[in-house]
């Protein structure tokens, strides 16, 4: 699969800027927001916005289950901020009736990091990503309490595990899409034509 098609879950958050993202990594990406939608890609990224939005929309269109059962089947996805929430195992705080897609053994924190007037920039250093640290936006960013055995962590800010992978699924609490540096966007469509 030489040009992967990838999904970009377009129920809340910063669905643009994934889809501007993922084709400069030469893929062809649209917005997924129906499950006949979810069936036709390589691939899907989960963006940031508000985790509990997300969670009450994906139930709403018809799309959590859909989406639990493509990411349990291997479907590569890729989690920024509230997509990384999305993608946990558990959520350490969740809101009442949260719910999440699951696929990474892992424990979060929403909002750890802080509120929304203590957002910040921050290089990243991230394990497979070459020429340097990332830029890394975060935006009442979550961070992973802990993470299963099957679990590679790919980087930390302040002590605070910020991107890991298991198997098919990437996530960050940090949002690459916002800089213009596509590099980490570039790992997930290698990732995507690994899986075909």
């Amino acid at each position: 699969m030489s040009t992967p098609v990838i999904g970009v879950l377009a129920l809340q958050g910063d669905v643009r800027e994934h889809l501007i993202a993922l084709a400069a990594a030469d893929a062809v990406a649209r917005p997924v927001r129906r499950p006949e939608e979810l069936a036709e890609v390589d691939g899907l990224v989960i963006p940031g916005g508000e985790s509990t939005t997300i969670s009450k929309l994906a139930a709403l269109f018809g799309l959590m289950e859909p989406l639990r059962e493509r990411i349990a089947a291997g479907l590569p996805v890729y989690g920024t901020c509230a997509g990384l929430i999305m993608l946990a195992d558990k959520i350490l705080d969740p809101r009442s009736g949260q719910e999440t897609f699951g696929g990474i053994d892992m424990i979060v924190r929403r909002n750890a990091f802080g509120r929304q007037n203590e957002s910040f920039e921050a290089g990243v250093t991230v394990t497979g990503i070459e020429d340097g640290p990332v830029e890394g936006v975060f935006i009442r960013a979550p961070w992973v309490e802990s993470v299963g055995a099957a679990v590679e962590v790919l980087a930390e800010h302040e002590g605070h595990v910020v991107a890991v992978r298991q198997g098919r699924a990437l996530a960050t609490s940090f949002h690459p899409e916002l800089t213009g540096d596509h590099r980490i966007h570039a790992l997930f469509v290698d990732m995507v034509r690994a899986a075909g």
